[in-house]
C-alpha cells in the first residue's frame, strides 16, 4: 500500500482487507499535513517504514490488529510532537521502553495510548508524567512484578487494561486513593492476597483468573454503586456471598465462578434480576434451594448454577426469565421433574441438567416449543419412559443447517452496554467425543443431545434423523431398544455418536458409512450381530467401540466372521477340485431329449410332418382371426409366410 498524494490530511481505512507492505510515498517529511493515519483492522504485514514517524503533524495513530513486525524504540514515538491518539496494539511488534532519545525534552502527552500485545517487558518510565493521559491499554504484554502505585494517581485516567500479564502485586500502600477509573480490567494476572479496592466510579470491574484469596467483603455492593459488569472470577474467594452485593442497582453481569464460595444464594440476587442479565455462580460450594422469588420482569440472559450443592426443585418463578437462553443447573443435588413450566421460554438455547435427581419422563403434557434449543444435557439422573416425537419436533434449530461462512463468526454473548463494546462471554462444560471439554465461545451452529446414564426405553424416534444440524449425540446407558435405525446416516454433521449400554440387536446399518466427520463411534455393550461394514470409516475406530456384542465380526474385533457352509461332495475328498452340478445336467438332458421327441419326427415322417402344421394352423387362425382373409387369397402358404414376417 502506497500514498502519493501530498496535501492528504486524514487517511480513514480501517475494516478493510488490505495487504502487503506499507510505503508513505509522498506522505512523510516535516512538511506533510497529513493530521490522521488510521489503518487498524486489516492484512498489512511486514516492518513499520521509519517514515511514519517522521509525520511531524500526526495527531492520530492507528495501525491496530495487522500484521505488522519488528522492534520499535519509544524513541522513535518521540518525534511525532502533536500526536494524542497512538494505537499500535495487536501486531506481532516489539516495544523497546528503555530506547529513549535524551535530546528531546520530554515524551509528547497522549490522551489514549494502547500497546496491548506488543511484547513490553516494564511500564514505560514516560507514563509517569502523562497528565492527559484517559485511556491505557498495556494488555497481553510480558509485564512482570508489581503495579506502580503512581498508575492510581493519575487524575485523567478513566480506562486501565492491565489484563494477561505476569503482575503478582500491588506498590502500597494503597489507603485513601481516591482514582477517577470507570474500567478496570486486571484479569489473566498471578494478583494475590486481599483485593485492595474498587474505584467508587467504576462500570466495569474484571479481577478475573487471578489468585486473590479472602473472604469477599461485607460491605462490597457500597462499592459498586455505578457498575455494570462485576467479575471475581476464578480466583480463590471463600465465606459467603454478601447480600450487600444487592445493593449494586445497575449491575448486568455478576460472575463470582470458580471460587470456594459457601452458603447460601442471597434471595435478592434473584429478586433483583430485572437489571441482571448474566448470573455466574458455577463451581463454587453454594448450598439451599434455588429462591422462587424471579420477579415479572425478569432480565436474566444467563443464569449458571453448576457444579454446586444446590438441593430442591427448580423455581416456577423462572419461568418470567423470558429472555432466557442459557439455563445450566447441572452437577447439583436438585430433586425435581422435567421442568416443563419453563416450555415457553422460546428463546432458550442451553439447557444442562446433568448429575441432579431429576425423575419422571421428559414427556411435556403442552407443545413445548424451544425452537432455539442447541444444547441440551440431561445425562445423569433417573429420566425414565419414551423420548416422544411431538417433544423433539420443535427443535428447529437442530434441524437447520447454517451458511457456514455465517456461522462461524455467531455465538452467544451478552451485551453488558448498547453503546460501549463490552460483552460476556458465555462458557459451557460438554461431553464430546467421550471427553468434558469445555466451550469457552457457544457458537450458534454447535448442537448436542445429551441424555446418557438414564432408564430411557423404547426405540430411538425417527424425528431425530432430521436433527442434520447435530454434532454430538449421546444415548448410551439407557435401556433403548429395536435396531440402530438407519435414519441416523442423515445426520451428515455428526462428530460424536455414542449408543453404547443398550439393547440394539441387528446388524450396524451400512447407512452410517455417510457420517463422513464421524471422529468418535461407540456402540459397545448392545446386542448387534453381523459384520461390521467393510471398507469403511467405521473401521478405523477402536476395538472398544464394537466390544461386548456377541453376534458382531469383522475388523477391528479379533472375531472373524463365519462363511456360509460349502456343500460337501465326494470329488472334492479325492482332491480333483472339481464338482459337477447333477440338478443343472438333469435339466439340460431332458430338454434336449423332449426337443428330439418333436423334431425327429417332422423330419423322417411325412405324414406327421402334414399332420402337425394344419394343427398348428387350426389354433393360429382361432387365436388370430384376421389371418383368415390372409388364408382366402393366397392360401395356406402365404398364410404360413405372413406368420413367418410376424
Amino acid at each position: 500500500m502506497e500514498f502519493r498524494i501530498p496535501s492528504l490530511q486524514k487517511i480513514l481505512l480501517s475494516q478493510n482487507q488490505f495487504s502487503g507492505h506499507l510505503r508513505l510515498g509522498d506522505l512523510h517529511g516535516e512538511a506533510s499535513l497529513l493530521d490522521t493515519l488510521d489503518l487498524s483492522s486489516n492484512k498489512l504485514q511486514g516492518p513499520l517504514p521509519g517514515s511514519v514517524f517522521e509525520l511531524q503533524g500526526l495527531k492520530i495513530l492507528s495501525l491496530a490488529s495487522n500484521n505488522f513486525s519488528g522492534i520499535i524504540p519509544l524513541s522513535a514515538i518521540q518525534n511525532l510532537r502533536n500526536i494524542f491518539s497512538l494505537d499500535l496494539s495487536h501486531n506481532q511488534l516489539s516495544i523497546n521502553a528503555n530506547a529513549t532519545n535524551p535530546s528531546l525534552p520530554s515524551f509528547p502527552n497522549v490522551t489514549k495510548l494502547n500497546l496491548a500485545s506488543c511484547n513490553l517487558m516494564i511500564f514505560p518510565d514516560f507514563l509517569k508524567n502523562q497528565y492527559r493521559l484517559v485511556y491505557l491499554d498495556l494488555s497481553n504484554n510480558n509485564i512482570h512484578g508489581e503495579i506502580p502505585k503512581w498508575i492510581w494517581e493519575a487524575r485523567g485516567l478513566h480506562h486501565l487494561n492491565l489484563a494477561q500479564n505476569f503482575l503478582v502485586e500491588f506498590e502500597g500502600p494503597l489507603q485513601n486513593i481516591t482514582s477517577t477509573l470507570t474500567v478496570l480490567d486486571l484479569h489473566g494476572n498471578q494478583l494475590q492476597g486481599k483485593i485492595p479496592f474498587f474505584p467508587q466510579d467504576a462500570t466495569y470491574l474484571d479481577y478475573s483468573n487471578n489468585n486473590f484469596s479472602s473472604d469477599l467483603p461485607a460491605e462490597i455492593g457500597d462499592y459498586l454503586n455505578f457498575a455494570y459488569f462485576f467479575s471475581l472470577s476464578s480466583n480463590n474467594f471463600q465465606g459467603s456471598i454478601p447480600s450487600s452485593i444487592c445493593n449494586s442497582t445497575y449491575l448486568q453481569v455478576l460472575d463470582l465462578s470458580n471460587n470456594s464460595l459457601s452458603g447460601g444464594i442471597p434471595e435478592c440476587l434473584t429478586h433483583f434480576s430485572m437489571s441482571l442479565g448474566v448470573l455466574n455462580l458455577r463451581r463454587n460450594n453454594l448450598s439451599g434451594v434455588i429462591s422462587d422469588t424471579f420477579p415479572q420482569d425478569c432480565g436474566l440472559q444467563t443464569l449458571d448454577l453448576n457444579r454446586n450443592l444446590l438441593q430442591g426443585k427448580v423455581p416456577k418463578s423462572l419461568a418470567n426469565c423470558k429472555m432466557l437462553e442459557v439455563l445450566d443447573l447441572g452437577d447439583n443435588q436438585i430433586n425435581d421433574t422435567f421442568p416443563c413450566h419453563l416450555k415457553n421460554i422460546s428463546r432458550l438455547r442451553v439447557v444442562v441438567l446433568r448429575a441432579n435427581k431429576f425423575n419422571g419422563n421428559i414427556h411435556c403434557p403442552e407443545k413445548s416449543p424451544w425452537p432455539m434449543l442447541q444444547i441440551i444435557d440431561l445425562a445423569s439422573n433417573s429420566f425414565s419412559g419414551r423420548l416422544h416425537q411431538e417433544f423433539l419436533l420443535t427443535w428447529k434449530a437442530m434441524q437447520a443447517v447454517e451458511d457456514e461462512a455465517q456461522s462461524q463468526l455467531k455465538h452467544i454473548y451478552f451485551e453488558v452496554l448498547q453503546l460501549n463494546p463490552y460483552y460476556y462471554q458465555d462458557a459451557i462444560t460438554v461431553t464430546i467425543k467421550g471427553l468434558e471439554l469445555e466451550l469457552l465461545k457457544i457458537l450458534t451452529v454447535f448442537t448436542s443431545i445429551d441424555i446418557s446414564c438414564n432408564k430411557f426405553q423404547g426405540p430411538i424416534p425417527e424425528v431425530i434423523g432430521t436433527f442434520k444440524a447435530l454434532y454430538v449425540l449421546n444415548l448410551s446407558h439407557n435401556a433403548f431398544t429395536g435396531s440402530i435405525p438407519s435414519f441416523l446416516g442423515n445426520l451428515r454433521q455428526l462428530e460424536s455418536l455414542d449408543l453404547s449400554s443398550n439393547n440394539f440387536h441387528g446388524e450396524i446399518p451400512l447407512q452410517l458409512v455417510n457420517l463422513n466427520f464421524l471422529a468418535f463411534l461407540n456402540v459397545s455393550n448392545n446386542k448387534l450381530v453381523g459384520m461390521i461394514p467393510t471398507s469403511t470409516q467405521l473401521q478405523s475406530f477402536s476395538e472398544a467401540s464394537f466390544e461386548n456384542n456377541a453376534g458382531l465380526c469383522g475388523p477391528p474385533l479379533n472375531t472373524e466372521c463365519q462363511l456360509p457352509p460349502a456343500t460337501k461332495d465326494n470329488s472334492s475328498e479325492c482332491g480333483t477340485g472339481s464338482h459337477i452340478n447333477w440338478n443343472v445336467i438333469a435339466a439340460e438332458t431332458g430338454f434336449f431329449f423332449g426337443f428330439g421327441i418333436v423334431i425327429t419326427p417332422l423330419i423322417f415322417w411325412k405324414r406327421w410332418r402334414i399332420w402337425y402344421f394344419k394343427r398348428i394352423d387350426r389354433a393360429l387362425i382361432r387365436l388370430l382371426p384376421w389371418l383368415v382373409l390372409e388364408v382366402r387369397k393366397h392360401g395356406r402358404r402365404a398364410n404360413w409366410n405372413q406368420r413367418r414376417r410376424l
